[in-house]
């Protein structure tokens, strides 16, 4: 918890940095123009991504051929997406919970296991669908950087690597065994300049090639089906981007579709490579220049970045903090499997 507070002064410390920038009065005139009821309409339609969420996650559990209801997988993910923010562990706590869940309810952890990764991967290439479109905005408009290339090509070379990692384990349990555990050693290896005990197990590492192995032997459909989930995964990117047009016409700023898309890829690719969980602090101080390269003013651009954070990071913080507590039966307090 003292790191997340310590991510919470970053993400003020930006705040103020981008506010500092322009004048006090024009961002005060800017919040003049504030309509609460777009505020409102940008938190209904984040509630609704939560339940497309779940909807993605139940698509991938009957790829594996598991039955689970639309909320209640909304609300484990919630919850493991506030476990993500507080441990950040590259995703790994997060899909701890779901297996831990799993076993609770009675549910193949191995499945469920590689059905939280495979939701990574395949929520990566949804996104990575509409990069490609913000990617031609962007040098349409001559604004594309050697940032957003660098960040791109970074993002595509992990979701290649993720996937050939879920892909060799559901050809061989025996060879991802041995690829996690040599990359284990070698981790090892450098980390043992550091400090003496090994810092990853290659029992761990071959313990978790037989979970996904186990998880993908029942396999129901044709990976062909992995599209379905994929189409979710846009559809869950397309309200994100409702939540930032609300965020331009609570304070009456003029916007295009391009800006949109633009703007939107910039700010969830710098989400998704930021060494912060969730992006926070980053996000905040690179999207109001992202949005200003696309002609929307300074002043305009900061406000909106902090009205489209508080719903799309805040609101889903407190909502899985909620969510988190609530995941238990009889009392019982929900396990994250070691995750600190």
């Amino acid at each position: 918890m003292k790191k997340f507070f310590v991510i919470i002064i970053l993400f003020l410390g930006i705040a103020v940095i981008a506010i500092s920038f322009t004048e006090l009065e024009t961002i005060i005139q800017t919040l003049q123009h504030a309509h609460l009821g777009f505020f409102i309409l940008a938190i209904m339609v984040q509630f609704i991504w939560f339940i497309v969420m779940g909807r993605m996650y139940q698509s991938i559990y009957h790829l594996l051929g598991i039955d689970e209801a639309i909320l209640t997988l909304s609300r484990i993910a919630t919850a493991a997406n506030f476990i993500n923010v507080v441990a950040p562990t590259a995703g790994v706590g997060g899909i701890a919970l779901f297996a831990s869940e799993a076993r609770r309810r009675g549910h193949p952890a191995g499945k469920v296991t590689v059905a939280a990764a495979l939701f990574l991967l395949l929520d990566q290439a949804a996104f990575l669908c509409v990069l490609s479109v913000g990617m031609i905005v962007l040098v349409r408009r001559n604004n594309l950087t050697g940032g957003e290339i660098s960040a791109s090509f970074f993002l595509l070379v992990t979701a290649i690597i993720y996937a050939f990692v879920l892909y060799l384990g559901y050809r061989s349990e025996e060879k991802l065994g041995n690829l996690l555990a040599k990359i284990a050693r070698t981790v090892n290896r450098i980390v043992k300049f550091f400090r003496k005990e090994d810092y990853l197990s290659e029992i761990r590492a071959h313990a978790f090639a037989h979970e996904v192995s186990e998880g993908f032997s029942g396999l129901t459909e044709q990976p062909t089906s992995l599209v379905r989930p994929v189409m979710w995964g846009i559809l869950g990117k397309a309200l994100l981007m409702c939540v930032l047009v609300c965020a331009f016409l609570s304070f009456e700023v003029p916007f295009s579709a391009g800006t949109i898309i633009a703007g939107f890829s910039i700010a969830y690719l710098f989400l998704i490579v930021s060494p912060t969980p969730s992006g926070i602090g980053i996000v905040e101080g690179l999207m109001p220049i992202a949005l200003s390269s696309l002609r929307v003013d300074w002043s305009q651009a900061v406000v909106i970045t902090l009205t489209y954070r508080t719903v799309t990071f805040w609101v889903p913080f407190g909502i899985g903090a909620w969510a988190f507590r609530s995941l238990h039966t009889g009392g019982e307090q929900p396990s994250t499997n070691g995750v600190k």
